[in-house]
């Protein structure tokens, strides 16, 4: 196993570097101020994706994609975590189940969404399913050509942004029948009910809708009957590879913060970072960071060279685990070292530590990942976690 960078990657990690700092930090305050990133911001940055090169990095060229790798995403999604509110989600990755689709749903979903054309958001949970998405009541009855939708839907995050959903249903509300469809958002019966605040600030929002009689044709599902909850495992495989990534790199740079200010904060005549309870700190934040991103990298290179779909899910919620509980253990230690400057909202820590809070529970609590890696070795041994293939 190679462990060192080629230049392409190195030059695509400091690219991504680069577009953070230059583009997406200098937004933070404004994002902060409003609670979200106004509209009249979101087209230039839109521009500014494509400009650097940085549309539907998850999907192939064929599809309107860059075709990066698995590795190669981790290194562009592990920079973009450096930024607060959330700012990140303005490069735009269509789900992955996307390219499961037909031609036709291609054409018309996954390809103007990987040229910015278009924007889809995942429409799972519900006010009585999250963990467990055999308690879904959002159901599909087929009539005549066409299905008939009816549910509630919650979290369901940048539907302000995106103009379809798309949506885990029930077929005949049979738990055995997991269904996905694409849903345009001007369909009639598709209501927005609200978009609730939340502890932290995000770009976009995270709605409450209601489908009332919806009616979709059969040409909107996406996969078959029964396909739903395999497909929607792997976007989730997907959404927790990226917020492990995002956690290593908000971590590194409150990290980096507490570094710096430790270094130039002077108090009983030296700088706090001579003193051994902070020297201490900050050697276990850069331990903490140096493992989980070590975790991240082999993941991703794994996934890379195909080891198998259920490998793939059980390494991922360990990493999910891992990357997203040491995050919050960096950032709460880079805050006390700032200590009232980190409480302070202008101060990025501040912020990420309401970023990071949720990384804990969307896409798969803490709890859920443990469940998992529970059941995998119960299946398959220790060595699933332990070996080395």
């Amino acid at each position: 196993m190679h462990l060192e960078l080629t230049n392409e990657e190195r030059d695509l990690h400091g690219k991504a570097r680069a577009f953070c700092d230059e583009v997406l930090l200098p937004r933070e305050l404004e994002v902060e101020e409003h609670g979200h990133l106004p509209k009249e911001s979101r087209g230039p940055l839109r521009d500014a994706v494509i400009e650097w090169g940085f549309a539907g990095i998850n999907h192939a060229p064929e599809d309107g994609g860059t075709g990066c790798s698995i590795f190669q995403q981790v290194l562009i999604q592990e920079q973009l975590g450096r930024a607060s509110n959330g700012l990140w989600a303005v490069v735009w990755m269509p789900a992955i189940c996307l390219k499961e689709g037909t031609d036709a749903q291609k054409r018309d979903y996954l390809v103007p969404c990987c040229r910015g054309e278009r924007r889809d958001c995942y429409a799972v949970t519900e006010p009585d399913a999250g963990s467990d998405p055999r308690l879904i009541k959002t159901r599909a009855v087929k009539r005549g050509d066409h299905y008939v939708i009816d549910g509630e839907k919650w979290f369901v995050t940048s539907f302000d942004a995106a103009d379809f959903m798309i949506l885990h249903a029930h077929v005949d509300g049979d738990a055995e029948k997991p269904t996905l469809f694409l849903v345009d958002h001007d369909l009639p019966g598709v209501r927005h009910v609200r978009s609730p605040k939340f502890m932290h600030n995000y770009i976009h929002e995270h709605a409450e809708v209601v489908l009332d009689g919806v009616e979709v044709g059969a040409d909107k599902m996406l996969g078959g009957v029964g396909e739903g909850f395999e497909l929607t495992k792997d976007w989730f495989v997907e959404a927790r590879l990226e917020i492990a990534a995002h956690c290593v790199g908000a971590a590194t740079r409150a990290a980096e913060i507490a570094n710096e200010h430790a270094a130039t904060r002077v108090q009983f005549g030296r700088p706090i970072r001579d003193f051994q309870a902070i020297e201490f700190m900050i050697a276990d934040m850069a331990v903490e960071i140096m493992a989980a991103k070590s975790m991240l990298y082999r993941v991703a290179w794994e996934i890379d060279r195909d080891i198998g779909r259920k490998l793939v899910h059980a390494r991922v919620s360990a990493l999910k685990l891992h990357c997203s509980e040491m995050a919050g253990r960096v950032v709460d230690t880079a805050l006390q070292i700032l200590g009232g400057r980190g409480y302070m909202r202008e101060n990025p820590v501040e912020r990420l530590y309401r970023d990071l809070r949720v990384d804990r529970i969307w896409e798969g609590t803490s709890e859920i990942q443990r469940a998992v890696i529970g059941g995998q070795i119960k299946k398959r041994g220790l060595e699933v976690y332990t070996g080395w293939n």
